[in-house]
């Protein structure tokens, strides 16, 4: 059986898997995006807590993504959730560190002439400061999401959704006719996801970003 007959033989699983895979990316996403740049307006004007979370999210990033899936066995269980709560905290040190960039970097020009035409600091940040960190924070939302649909493959070694059964389940079965088209129809899988990640956030950036600050 060539590949392209097997991918056509299981197109319903290819397509459920996509399904699976996508969810399980973009709720994490969603999540550590909560964490990430809420984090960053809490810290980003004080060095200390701000260097903190910084070093607390790093040493989380670099802990080998198998080994915290394993150790979050004992209290998650082989579920979903696992995987939901160890791609959300690979999530956070991209996300929490380009919205630190982007807070902090913002124009103080900017910020004058909002305060000289008489606006809050709650409406300096949200009108201004917010507003001009967007295209940093966004590229780490983009990095953090092509991040995590790789990582998301690893799921699978405790249960969880997406393409990371097909991958697995062919490197299992290596020897037989059918484990390279399995680990090949992953493979594929993870990149179109990928590839649907990056035409959404080209087209959220230019829907969001003025031209200016392109």
């Amino acid at each position: 059986m060539t590949f392209w007959e097997f991918l056509f033989s299981r197109g319903d699983d290819f397509v459920e898997l996509g399904g699976q895979h996508i969810l399980i990316v973009g709720a994490s996403l969603v999540l550590a995006t909560i964490v990430g740049v809420g984090l960053a307006m809490l810290v980003y004007r004080a060095p200390a807590f701000r260097e903190l979370t910084l070093a607390v999210a790093s040493v989380i990033f670099t802990i080998p993504s198998f080994a915290l899936l394993v150790l979050l066995i004992s209290p998650l269980g082989l579920s979903t959730v696992n995987v939901l709560v160890v791609l959300t905290l690979y999530g956070v040190l991209p996300i929490l560190r380009n919205a630190v960039v982007g807070l902090r970097g913002t124009d103080p020009a900017a910020l004058e002439s909002a305060k000289g035409i008489g606006l809050t600091p709650a409406q300096q940040f949200w009108n201004v400061r917010v507003p001009l960190a967007w295209p940093v924070i966004l590229a780490g939302l983009r990095v953090a999401s092509l991040m995590l649909i790789a990582i998301a493959t690893l799921g699978y070694t405790v249960l969880g959704p997406g393409y990371g059964e097909f991958i697995f389940t062919g490197l299992y079965r290596v020897g037989t006719p059918v484990a390279l088209n399995l680990v090949i129809a992953g493979l594929l899988g993870v990149v179109l996801v990928g590839v649907l990640s990056e035409a959404l956030f080209t087209i959220l950036r230019r829907l969001t970003v003025p031209q200016s600050l392109s």
